[in-house]
């Protein structure tokens, strides 16, 4: 186990002790100094079921954030995690890549959700053609409180912090995107799921006149020196319930320079 899978591993092993499965930012930080593990706000951030210690699989429990400070173990691993499903041979292009100095100049999530916008391939994914006009905001936090349910378990989040990566809107349409550098064979669907929900609150409370809102993962990696781009896109059939996630479409695109 790696540092971050044995401060994970006692987190879990404590609340199991004491059959609570909610704990703070401070035991975190404690637990995560005594393994010398540098970064306590990374260590429960367990973004695909690889990162899950042996444990936690045994009892079949994954983690989740509900603000505050404050975590929650969840049973339940099939709940918490969506496998990225195949992508069929009709969806996959081969992408004429208009190359700058800049284009992944660096690894960053961030630079790849540029890319994907500079080169259109976001806009001919989600709407079929790359000249619909599409707003775009980058990185952003905020924070909202709001009650759902994973499987049978009731979840109430007060002031849940999230990160949205970019999200981008055309004639009220929203799309929230989350990005990752590699090919895992899944996701933990928090991530989409907390941005979309935040989305669907301010529609339901008219606080924003929204149509739809989806949920995008794109993920990159480099295929024999060629960059290899797979997006999915998600909804959530029931707003309130995390684990109703459907994909609507994904496609793959190489990137082929001219």
């Amino acid at each position: 186990m790696n540092k971050k899978q044995l401060v994970a591993t006692e987190l879990f092993q404590h609340c199991l002790n004491r059959n609570h499965f909610t704990f703070h930012n401070d035991l975190v930080k404690e637990i995560s100094q005594k393994y010398k593990f540098g970064n306590p706000f990374d260590a429960t951030k367990l973004d695909d079921t690889s990162k899950l210690p042996l444990v936690m699989k045994e009892h079949d429990y994954f983690l989740i954030h509900i603000g505050g400070g404050y975590h929650q173990f969840v049973k339940g691993i099939e709940y918490g995690f969506h496998q990225f499903e195949p992508i069929p041979a009709a969806n996959k292009f081969r992408w004429r890549y208009r190359q700058s100095i800049l284009n992944e100049f660096d690894t960053s999530e961030s630079n790849i959700l540029s890319v994907v916008n500079n080169q259109k391939i976001i806009h001919h994914f989600l709407f079929g053609r790359e000249d619909t006009a599409v707003n775009v905001y980058f990185p952003r936090r905020t924070k909202m409180s709001f009650k759902y349910r994973i499987g049978n378990t009731h979840i109430v989040a007060k002031n849940l912090q999230m990160e949205i990566d970019m999200t981008m809107e055309a004639a009220g349409n929203v799309t929230v995107l989350e990005s990752k550098n590699k090919f895992p064979p899944d996701f933990a669907v928090y991530q989409l799921y907390h941005p979309f929900l935040y989305y669907h609150t301010l529609k339901e409370t008219n606080e924003l006149n929204i149509k739809q809102i989806n949920g995008c993962y794109l993920l990159r990696h480099h295929v024999d020196g060629t960059t290899v781009l797979r997006l999915f896109l998600y909804t959530f059939t029931d707003p309130y319930q995390m684990d109703s996630i459907k994909l609507l479409k994904n496609a793959e695109y190489r990137l082929v320079q001219s």
